[in-house]
């Protein structure tokens, strides 16, 4: 009874793996079609009657042609991925800057109304960008950052996410080894750089992992901030590729998810551990 009942589990498991990797697969298999067996594939897309989109799950004429025409005969695409990598790298690197010191004063810093404080932190996560959008655009409009790559840079770097995350592995750090680094002279930049990062890496690294998978697909902040085509990221390149470029929107999503699934694939350790730390009670 019992290997009937895991087998049962298995199966299950599997048929939702299937149904979860189904769209991928299908993603994976157009781009390498041939034009032709693209343009009899989205053809009923273009017409007026009911018939539906067939997919040749294998393709009879596989070729990388694609790949090719989107990556050396479309100079626009270089510029819409140099938008993604400078605007996410960017709030990467200055997201920790500010996060980390901010974390470190949660775990570590008794000081008055730090309760409510990082109370309010929390409720800031959990308000979606809709609810935010508004204020946010005031206060750009009003700092003149409108249609700028800062007027998305600069919002997401006071996050209050990444300072949530870094906490927890923050928090696990026993209060007696960074009093002995107190005690032997280390001032708290000292201990934050030599104990505290080393020690909450796993909390940091997690948080570099989904804030990149989250930045790297974000849609709604430069669509609502930046008019400037030449300033959108590949996010936002995608939906602007019609039924006439399937070949190059196909391809280009292939692309796009490439360094999303690499960053994935390394951070994947410290992203459990990072989710498994913040699920702890204090």
């Amino acid at each position: 009874m019992k290997k009937i009942r895991s087998a049962s589990i298995y199966f299950l498991f599997a048929v939702i793996g299937a149904v979860i990797l189904f769209p991928v697969l299908i993603a994976v298999i157009l781009p390498i079609q041939d034009s032709d067996e693209l343009e009899r594939t989205f053809a009923p897309l273009a017409e007026t009657g009911s018939r539906y989109v067939s997919i040749d799950y294998i393709p009879q004429y596989p070729t990388l042609k694609n790949f090719s025409k989107l990556l050396l005969y479309t100079p626009e695409f270089y510029k819409v991925f140099w938008n993604s990598i400078l605007i996410v790298g960017s709030i990467l690197l200055f997201q920790l800057l500010v996060a980390v010191p901010s974390a470190w004063a949660f775990a570590k810093f008794r000081f008055k109304g730090k309760e409510l404080l990082f109370n309010l932190y929390v409720i800031f996560m959990l308000m979606p960008f809709q609810i935010m959008m508004l204020s946010q655009y005031i206060v750009l409009d009003g700092m003149h950052l409108m249609n700028t790559r800062l007027s998305i840079i600069l919002p997401a770097i006071f996050s209050t996410f990444p300072v949530f995350l870094i906490y927890r592995g923050f928090a696990d750090i026993p209060d007696d080894v960074a009093d002995s680094a107190r005690i032997d002279g280390a001032n708290e930049l000292q201990v934050l750089l030599h104990i505290g990062i080393p020690l909450g890496k796993s909390g940091i690294l997690s948080c570099l992992v989904l804030s990149f998978l989250d930045l790297w697909n974000m849609v709604e902040q430069p669509l609502a901030f930046i008019k400037d085509k030449k300033l959108f990221p590949l996010s936002l390149y995608l939906p602007m590729l019609d039924i006439k470029n399937a070949d190059i929107m196909l391809t280009a999503a292939i692309v796009t998810l490439i360094p999303a699934v690499f960053v994935f694939i390394i951070g994947q350790d410290f992203l459990e551990q990072g989710i498994i730390a913040t699920a702890l009670k204090e």
